[in-house]
């Protein structure tokens, strides 16, 4: 009895303090001590080169808007040059200003793309979510088959339709291809069956609103915020497609940024000067897409019921 009561008692937590001994891991050591060091140190080092592999390029694409044609391969990459003011100005005088022609190309084609197509878009994932229909899985299905193929293998298939619907060389042979996009139907279906509510549209059809007011009055408001998000990324796609406006148009002016930079691209180890026409056109190209999201992220952050409370 003796030895019993003179071994050592474990510690216990005080029901008046509430302090418990440190938890130990299997290996005896304390978990903080153990994990804690070498996953700030891997996950910190994972984040350090992914903000480097996307700021850097942009970074010097900065500074290299700012440089002569040889001051873009002397000296150091990351520093100012003085030459910003005169390369735009060389930009939109070039051809007569064919740029700023490119660049309202790709406004018309990108802000089609993404307020309309977005707009299919949300109304074809809120059918294949709310409403049953005959083939309902089998179109569902084809949609999702279309999200696996990439863009650049519909090209030739596109380009044969154009052919031979005489839309080849058009603004509609780049607009029609991008108001159908089976990722965003994807995404839109994904935010219809998340975010919206079924006793919300049976409240609906309650009060006698049919289904297309219903969508319009109650569905809509509230699928906002998912309509911004698909509209940016219909957005940039379009923006950023050149294989498309590549095969389709022929005509100089109705070309975009992508394709014309390309060009002026092509033209670059003949005649130096064009290499910063180059530059100061990335340059530009890239604010729109700055701009659209600076301005509609606040909707990303809204809640998803608020139009339907307004």
């Amino acid at each position: 009895m003796t030895a019993v009561l003179d071994r050592q008692a474990a510690p216990v937590a005080s029901p008046a303090t509430g302090i418990r001994p440190p938890r130990r891991n299997r290996r005896g050591g304390s978990r903080d001590a153990a994990s804690r060091p070498s996953g700030l140190v891997a996950v910190n080092g994972l984040l350090i080169v992914g903000s480097a592999y996307m700021i850097l390029p942009l970074l010097w694409l900065v500074f290299a808007v700012s440089k002569t044609a040889s001051g873009l391969f002397d000296g150091n990459a990351f520093s100012f040059g003085g030459a910003f003011l005169q390369n735009l100005g060389r930009l939109v005088t070039t051809d007569d200003g064919i740029f700023l022609r490119w660049l309202l190309n790709s406004i018309l084609y990108a802000g089609i793309g993404a307020v309309v197509g977005g707009l299919i878009s949300v109304m074809a994932g809120y059918a294949f979510d709310k409403f049953a229909f005959r083939g309902k899985r089998f179109l569902y299905g084809a949609v999702l088959i279309g999200v696996l193929i990439p863009n650049t293998a519909t090209v030739i298939p596109l380009y044969l339709l154009a052919a031979a619907s005489g839309l080849t060389n058009t603004i509609w042979a780049i607009i029609i291809p991008s108001l159908c996009n089976p990722f965003s139907v994807y995404l839109a279906r994904i935010f219809s069956a998340g975010y919206l509510p079924a006793e919300v549209l049976e409240a609906a059809r309650v009060d006698g609103a049919g289904p297309i007011r219903t969508f319009l009055k109650v569905s809509l408001p509230m699928l906002v915020p998912g309509f911004v998000t698909i509209a940016l990324f219909q957005f940039v796609g379009v923006w950023n497609n050149f294989m498309l406006p590549l095969i389709m148009l022929q005509n100089r002016d109705l070309f975009p940024t992508s394709v014309g930079i390309f060009l002026w691209q092509s033209q670059a180890p003949q005649n130096p000067e064009f290499s910063t026409l180059v530059i100061a056109g990335s340059f530009l190209s890239v604010l729109p897409l700055l701009v659209a999201f600076i301005f509609l992220q606040r909707f990303w952050r809204a809640g998803l019921s608020a139009g339907s409370v307004k």
